[in-house]
């Protein structure tokens, strides 16, 4: 993979758009469009251009590298499931009994040569092209806006490198950075990551932190710096444990950071501990905006590239886009590494509609009562997973995790108020429903016990909604799902004029006919459309604040602000420029009506 693009034009293709389109904008919004739909592959833009600066570059633009879950198989050459259990073999390793063993063992051992990173003496490919002062000009660089509410440009695919103080620990990870100027970088180091750790040693030991960010290259490097290994573990060990071969590095130009030999660009620089700016706002992977916020400030010292260099970008937003994939496979791959901390664990999956961190759903061996709440903790306790918001844990007779109609009737007629546990913790970063940053409300959903009872009696729609409305007159809609369950699901859409938990009292007298309503806002919600709508709830919901269990189960997914008593600022969707979608679309280069709007929630809508 020397030649990132050259390997996806030989393994199922690139889509070529040769129309001059802008890096504001145009560009992500192809991307977005593109990502949803059934046979989406990588794009390649050869002319991109910025309007506002009078710039056409001479750079392509690559993206929608993990465009399906065959392409992502191939990106890894295996199947994710083959390198969980190099893993798993790995942590139950014992000494070979007999040579007969340590003969079958030899080439599973030989694949460890390559888990460590090599460090080559020569310069690599990245650094046939070398601008230091005066030269350096990142304007020059097809960097991406991609929402009309975005502070700036930002680089959405940038492997950040860093080192701890000591020298002793390196680091590759993701994070956003935002273009300040033609040398500065706003660093997008949320608190619990790694960079983050090593931000504090020197600010501590009042010293510049040397930081090189790598653009391109082998996808397989991408995917490592998103990758949740255990503290204090380099990234691309797993590089090569999956490749094969070592990771070959190369010192930066600049500073001591060493960088993959082959990615397309390098941009070098140092953090002063003593320098931060505000950075954002970013539309981001949870679908809405994340707002203002004081972060680190890179200086750029040096920009190395090829001399055919590729820029590589990712759009974020609404699901479902390429972390999708990028998820699956970390999903996969980092099973075996839960199981030693939840010995009784089959499987886990975190859906795309749920981002990932605010819903995971868990199947296991239930051997006591107690056992799933014994697992929430532990779940709750554990690395990355410490963030997620709302786990929901099955028994070994469950279906398929990933067969949503099915999973969600075995989880609804399994479903009691006893068995949903509320709890508060740490949550992540870009949470934006909890009272305070960084911590709040935790639910997690026991579905490994004896059937539940269905006593309510059903009403259909139309009934249950009149009956609703002379009640409460803000109440607009009404849709119920898995009516034939043990615990029906009634949602409701608001013209919110006030906190929405009253209705627990208001509706009080259809509890005979309630088990579980769900509320949201009318404006952007289609009650049609339940992939969108879980996307919505589980964003929306703090646990503690939002559910309420008597006289029916109720969770309040609205957007929240004073009437709530909610005094942080409720971030925005992410929501495409109309006019520049239908510009996209008089050109050919995208297609959509408003049923496809509806459904991805592309634009508002009432």
């Amino acid at each position: 993979m020397k030649d990132a693009l050259e390997w996806f034009e030989k393994n199922g293709g690139v889509k070529v758009i040769n129309e001059p389109l802008d890096v504001e904008l145009e560009i992500p919004h192809v991307a977005y469009l593109d990502i949803k739909t059934p046979n989406a592959t990588p794009l390649l833009f050869t002319n991109p251009i910025s309007k506002r600066l009078g710039i056409k570059y001479d750079m392509p633009v690559l993206m929608n590298l993990f465009a399906s879950k065959e392409l992502t198989k191939q990106i890894f050459e295996q199947h994710p499931d083959e390198i969980a259990n190099n893993i798993g073999w790995l942590l139950k390793m014992k000494p070979p009994k007999g040579f007969i063993e340590k003969i079958k063992m030899l080439p599973k051992l030989w694949k460890l040569k390559s888990v460590f990173p090599k460090r080559l003496s020569r310069r690599g490919l990245c650094q046939e092209e070398i601008l230091t002062g005066d030269e350096i000009d990142l304007s020059k660089l097809p960097i991406l806006k991609t929402w009309s509410e975005d502070g700036g440009r930002f680089i959405t695919m940038g492997q950040t490198y860093t080192t701890s103080l000591d020298g002793q620990v390196s680091n590759v990870g993701m994070y956003r950075l935002q273009e300040y100027d033609k040398n500065h970088l706003g660093m997008h180091w949320q608190i619990h990551k790694d960079g983050a750790h090593f931000f504090h040693e020197y600010k501590k030991a009042g010293k510049k932190m040397p930081v090189s960010i790598a653009i391109g290259g082998d996808p397989l490097y991408i995917w490592c710096g998103q990758a949740p290994m255990p503290s204090g573990m380099f990234e691309l060990m797993l590089y090569g444990l999956v490749r094969g071969e070592n990771a070959k590095l190369v010192k930066s130009i600049t500073n001591d950071i060493y960088v993959p030999h082959d990615v397309d660009i390098v941009i070098e620089g140092f953090v002063d501990p003593s320098v931060s700016r505000i950075e954002g706002p970013f539309g981001d992977h949870t679908g809405y905006y994340t707002l203002e916020e004081e972060f680190p400030v890179v200086e750029i010292t040096a920009i190395t590239m090829k001399k055919r260099a590729v820029f590589h970008a990712t759009v974020v937003g609404k699901p479902p886009l390429e972390d999708k994939y990028m998820g699956w496979a970390t999903e996969r791959i980092f099973l075996p590494l839960l199981k030693p901390m939840t010995p009784d664990l089959i499987d886990y999956h975190m859906p795309e509609n749920g981002v990932f961190h605010n819903l995971v759903l868990v199947s296991m061996h239930t051997l006591y009562k107690g056992h799933a709440k014994q697992f929430m903790h532990a779940f709750w306790g554990v690395g990355q997973m410490s963030f997620v918001k709302h786990a929901i844990f099955v028994g070994d007779d469950a279906p398929a995790l990933s067969d949503y109609e099915n999973i969600s009737r075995y989880i609804l007629n399994r479903l009691t108020k006893k068995s949903l546990f509320i709890s508060e913790g740490i949550v992540d970063h870009l949470d934006h429903s909890a009272n305070e940053q960084f911590v709040g409300g935790k639910l997690g959903i026991d579905a490994t016990g004896e059937l539940a009872i269905n006593d309510i009696v059903l009403l259909n729609d139309d009934n249950l909604l009149s009956k609703m409305q002379e009640l409460d007159d803000d109440i607009v809609d009404l849709k119920q799902y898995m009516t034939d369950t043990a615990n029906p699901i009634c949602v409701v859409s608001v013209d919110k004029q006030k906190s929405q938990l009253h209705l627990i009292k208001t509706l009080s007298s259809l509890s005979k006919h309630i088990k579980i309503l769900v509320i949201v806002d009318k404006t952007n919600n289609d009650l049609e459309n339940p992939y969108m709508l879980i996307w919505r709830v589980v964003n929306n919901i703090d646990a503690t604040r939002d559910i309420i269990l008597e006289p029916f189960i109720l969770v309040d997914g609205t957007n929240k602000n004073s009437l709530d008593g909610f005094e942080r600022e409720w971030p925005g969707d992410t929501l495409c420029d109309r006019d520049v979608l239908d510009s996209l679309k008089k050109k050919g280069l995208v297609e959509f009506d408003e049923k496809l709007i509806r459904k991805w929630g592309l634009t508002a809508f009432n």
